[in-house]
């Protein structure tokens, strides 16, 4: 990827993380697994891998994404726009797997996905791409 988030995630972060997240009905669009220093992000309904991303420690402590890619074929994930790939990225890893409300990065998302569908609602956007997060 040649854009990638800049967030700085804490310890805790990198914990929670580590233990991953299994969707656990439909409307979950998200499976995200670690090994080693890498997290594997892939499509829930069809097992895809869609981001692999490597974390970093930082001195000082936390960890940093220190590289990332993305699954570029048409057929398992449509998007081309690197900008858009770097909110995912880091959406799912906030919004989905350390359930935080996201607010930000939500909007950033629903504003690089109407580029693509402008007569789409955020709504909608926000629930064919990133689904939503079972709290149980």
């Amino acid at each position: 990827m040649s854009q990638l988030p800049e967030r700085l995630w804490s310890d805790e972060d990198w914990d929670r993380i580590q233990r991953g997240y299994a969707a656990r009905d439909m409307d979950e669009k998200w499976n995200v697994f670690t090994e080693d220093e890498t997290v594997f992000l892939h499509r829930s309904w069809t097992g895809h891998g869609v981001f692999e991303a490597t974390f970093a420690p930082v001195d000082g402590g936390g960890r940093r994404i220190s590289g990332a890619v993305v699954e570029r074929h048409s057929k398992f994930y449509g998007s081309t726009d690197d900008a858009y790939d770097c909110v995912m990225l880091e959406l799912v890893l906030s919004s989905i797997v350390l359930g935080e409300p996201s607010t930000g990065l939500r909007t950033r998302l629903v504003e690089t996905a109407q580029l693509r569908s402008p007569d789409a609602p955020p709504g909608v956007l926000l629930h064919s791409h990133l689904g939503q997060r079972t709290d149980s």
